[in-house]
């Protein structure tokens, strides 16, 4: 028995778990639960695709399990947040009608749509169209715990602002499915001509992370969304 060939699908079944749990911290409110495993099965979601190509044992299988495995974690997950949020933030508002949280669930469908298009997207092996669906439930992830950890009032006031929510469903299920290519952080070698623009969003990011704390996550995907545009239009000239 090759033991080898089954540790990249571990992986990505431990990707699985991680967001099986996830989801039931979510739905218990319990954001900062649903964080740590979501951002855990993303860490397994990177490692089984390196072990893959390291154990030279990628195949058609683990790219389905693959898709399957981030649906919940980077799918489900993010949906159920922005649902509850809009829930929770919902009470005593005025005139907002009593469907209005099923719109978080349009990043589920949205995340359904793009994994689906990705596994049979052959343009998509060295970078991306639209954004990755791990990075758009990073962004949301980060949402219902800006008001627990941060001070700024200005962004408690808007992650809190169910305009915003809603605006942020709509927003980030368009730009998952969007013509928009986006760069990929992997390296092929450590060059610094080759690897510029990846290195500048290291930095930049590093630099987000250190000053803004916990409200650096989305931005940090707001910065490679237009540092990929901004490569491309230079591209383009």
């Amino acid at each position: 028995m090759n033991i080898k060939k089954h540790i990249p699908n571990l992986l990505t079944l431990a990707n699985l778990l991680c967001g099986t749990i996830a989801t039931i911290a979510a739905v218990n409110s319990d954001y900062l639960t649903a964080a740590l495993f979501v951002v855990l099965g993303i860490v397994f979601d990177f490692f089984d695709g390196f072990a893959a190509r390291i154990f030279k044992v990628s195949g058609e299988l683990g790219k389905q399990l693959d898709s399957l495995a981030d649906m919940v974690t980077s799918g489900v997950v993010p949906g159920i947040i922005v649902f509850k949020m809009l829930t929770e933030y919902n009470v005593g508002s005025f005139s907002f009608p009593s469907y209005l949280p099923y719109i978080g669930l349009l990043l589920t469908l949205g995340a359904c749509y793009r994994l689906a298009n990705f596994n049979i997207d052959e343009r998509q092996s060295d970078s991306f169209i639209g954004i990755p669906t791990p990075a758009m439930s990073l962004f949301v992830i980060a949402l219902p715990l800006i008001p627990v950890y941060s001070e700024n009032q200005f962004f408690i006031d808007l992650v809190q602002n169910n305009y915003f929510l809603i605006g942020v469903a709509l927003v980030l299920t368009y730009l998952m499915n969007a013509e928009i290519p986006l760069f990929s952080l992997k390296l092929k070698s450590f060059g610094l001509k080759e690897n510029a623009l990846k290195y500048v969003f290291l930095l930049l990011s590093v630099i987000l992370l250190i000053s803004l704390e916990i409200i650096a996550i989305p931005a940090i995907i707001i910065l490679y969304v237009c540092l990929s545009i901004g490569s491309n239009i230079a591209a383009k000239k």
